[in-house]
Formats: structure tokens, sequence, C-alpha cells
């Protein structure tokens, strides 16, 4: 049975829950125990050899690594050559991610941040790169300070003025480098198989959404008693309770830094309603969302996106009509936008562009009708919209690495062991 891992703290900080980031340094001479990190973080290796597992994928940490895990990934640093000594910077993503789409891409430009940090989360910088995230550090480290040694006459830095946006364009300056920097690696080949550690993240990233055991079983191929087999096993939580604990990790941050009500974040993170989110809260936290806000609530109306209940139906509307004959500008009529606009949209809210978010979604059924049916490919291609079975092949590669024929063969539904 897989022992269950340890989840590290829903802040960002252990002194202070209003920041948005923190800073540390952090020596690790011998191998760690797995951790389940809620928060995300990058590590920048000053010094030291060893073995980073990400969601159980081996990298090389060395001089010059940087390192981006996102919310919901399990580390575990084992094999260590010589010890570690790296700079540790604890941040809000959705957070960022959203100022980002919002107010730092005026070209409205195809942003996938959340899909390109998954891809390759470990890269080995050149000297120049590394020199330039490393600045970008310390200068956060300046404006901070160390959250585990505060000094004991001043126990927080003193609050600079604009220390809030300074500190947000510097993780959007390392998040720009990490990205710049992903171009130059050199490409590693798709995996063609699902690590069941992925399922974490996938929650985190889809808590607007509808998510039950029978969806994720389509999408992960893994039965569904496997699937809570294995959430029990690593986080110690069940299906449910687990995603309790992601979405009070993600209220935490709207109420710090928007202003939505408690009506409309209930809508977007999936509780039934705003009685709901009020009650989960109360009993995680200790004390009522309002009451939470007033006290700790550090900016206001930093990302507030008009029209988000739209945003969240136009999503919903592919996911539901993708078998028809969906074109831009007829899905943009029904809700009264420009294919311009439909477009900037499903970037913000998916990271993908409509044509690519209605292939994503057409695999993803095409996918489960190759597994458990006997149907043609000819015939699955049909069924979830396309007119050929060479379209459906084409969009196949691109998302599976693998033609359907290949999948139907090398693929089976897991089941708990």
């Amino acid at each position: 049975m897989t022992k269950i891992v340890p989840m590290q703290s829903l802040y960002c900080s252990m002194q202070d829950e209003n920041k948005i980031c923190s800073f540390d340094i952090e020596v690790v001479s011998e191998p760690t125990t797995p951790l389940i990190h809620p928060m995300s973080r990058f590590w920048l290796i000053n010094s030291g050899e060893a073995t980073l597992l990400l969601n159980n994928r081996p990298y090389e940490l060395k001089p010059g690594t940087l390192v981006s895990v996102l919310p919901w990934q399990i580390t575990d640093i084992v094999d260590v050559k010589s010890p570690l000594q790296f700079f540790i910077l604890v941040y809000y993503f959705d957070n960022i991610n959203e100022i980002i789409k919002t107010f730092y891409n005026p070209g409205n430009a195809a942003i996938s941040i959340t899909q390109a940090m998954a891809q390759d989360p470990v890269l080995h910088l050149k000297p120049d790169a590394a020199g330039s995230v490393r600045s970008l550090f310390l200068q956060i480290q300046s404006e901070i300070g160390l959250d585990s040694t505060p000094s004991p006459q001043e126990p927080f830095p003193a609050h600079r003025e604009l220390g809030n946006l300074y500190i947000t364009n510097k993780l959007i300056e390392i998040i720009i480098c990490f990205i710049r920097s992903q171009n130059q690696e050199q490409p590693q080949s798709a995996s063609q198989t699902i690590d069941p550690s992925q399922i974490l993240l996938y929650l985190y990233t889809h808590l607007n959404q509808k998510i039950t055991l029978a969806n994720l079983s389509k999408i992960f191929f893994m039965s569904e008693s496997a699937i809570s087999a294995y959430i029990t096993s690593t986080t110690g939580l069940s299906f449910f309770d687990l995603l309790s604990e992601m979405r009070i990790g993600k209220t935490i941050n709207y109420l710090l830094y928007t202003d939505f009500t408690l009506e409309e974040l209930a809508e977007i993170l999936g509780f039934v309603d705003s009685a709901h989110i009020s009650k989960v809260f109360l009993t995680r936290i200790g004390m009522n969302a309002n009451e939470f806000r007033n006290t700790y609530q550090n900016v206001g109306n930093i990302c507030h996106i008009r029209d988000r209940r739209d945003f969240y139906s136009l999503v919903s509307y592919i996911y539901r009509h993708y078998s028809e004959d969906l074109r831009p500008k007829d899905v943009g009529a029904q809700f009264h936008m420009s294919p311009r606009e439909l477009n900037r949209i499903l970037l913000y809210q998916v990271e993908m562009g409509f044509s690519d978010f209605l292939n994503f979604v057409r695999v993803n059924r095409a996918s489960e009708l190759l597994l458990q049916t006997d149907k043609t490919i000819l015939e699955i291609a049909l069924e979830v919209g396309y007119h050929t079975e060479k379209t459906l092949t084409r969009n196949f590669l691109r998302f599976r690495s693998m033609t359907p024929g290949k999948f139907r063969q090398t693929v089976e539904l897991q089941k708990p062991e």
C-alpha cells in the first residue's frame, strides 16, 4: 500500500498569512520523504547534486537548476550525492497566473502557463540565465526577508511602498525566464502513460467544473475504485475530503486577493452555494470566510474578472456540445461575443484556443470509446464530431502521441491492485 504523503501548508508563509509569497533557504544533506505541496513554489539550486522525484518522475538537480512545483504536486529528493543548498520561493500560483493573463497580456497572446510549467518543470539554466534568476530571487529576499528566521526586533520586514506590486513583478519575471529557458532546453520525449500523481494537479486546476470519480476514470483510464484508493492511500483523505481541502486553499487565495462575493466563489470553486462554502471554511480554518477576509485581506479588486459566470457557461457549453459541428462564430453568437473575444476568454479559462480545446475534449471522449467499446475508429470519429477517421488520427497524435489504433492496443483501464 502507498504510504500517506504529508501535506505542506495552505499558506505561502508560516509567519504572515497575507503574504503573496515567501523566501527561504534550505539545505538537504540526505534523502527526504515525499511531500504534497498545496502551494506552488520555485527552487533554485545553488550547490550540491541529487535526484528529484517530481510526481514520480526523476530529474537531476545540480547548481543552476530551476524547479517549478505547481499546486498539489508531490516532491521527493533522493540519491543525494552532495548536500543541496537552494532558494525557495513559495507563492500563490493562481493569483499570479490570473494577473499575467488579465493585466500583462495586452495583445491577448496564447499563454498557457500551467501547461508549460507542468510539461518541463525542471530546467538546467545556462550561466547567464541562472545569474539573472538568482538576482531576482535575492531581490525578493531583500524585500520580504527570510520566512524561517525573522528578526527578533522586527518579526517582519517593514512594508515598503508598492511592495506587493514589486514582488508580483519579480515573480512574473521569474516565470518569463522559466518559460523562455524551456525553449532552449533539449525537448523531452512525450510520455505515453499518465501517472496517477497527475490526478491531484488535475483536480486542483478543474475545481470549477463538476468533478466526479466517473469523469476522472475516463480521463486517467483507471477504475473509479482505483482512483479513490490512490487518493486515500496517498493523502489520507477521501475523494470528497480532498476536494474540500483543495477548494479551501483556493478560497483563501480569492479571499485575500479578490473582491468576489461568497456566491461568486461558490460557483467558481465548485461549492454548492455560499452557505456550503461558509460551513466548510469555518470547519477547516476556525473562522468564517468574511471574518477571514476582513482580518487578512491584502489587496482588493486586483484581479476581478467581469462576467465570470458567462465565462464558465461558455466552457460548459463546449463540453456538452462537443459532438456537434461547432464553429467559433456560431458559439460566439450564443454568448453575444465575437470569435476574437471567444478565443480570448477560452485562452484565459482553459489555456487553449477554441480549436485546441474542442479537439482536446473530442480526443478525451474518443479515448474513452476506444477502451470501452468495440466501435471502429471511423464510427468513433463520427460520434465525437469529426467527419473523417484521418482528422481523429491527426488530433490523437497531437494529444496522445500515438494513433487511436495504437492507443487501443497498449492502454488498459487500470484497476486496484
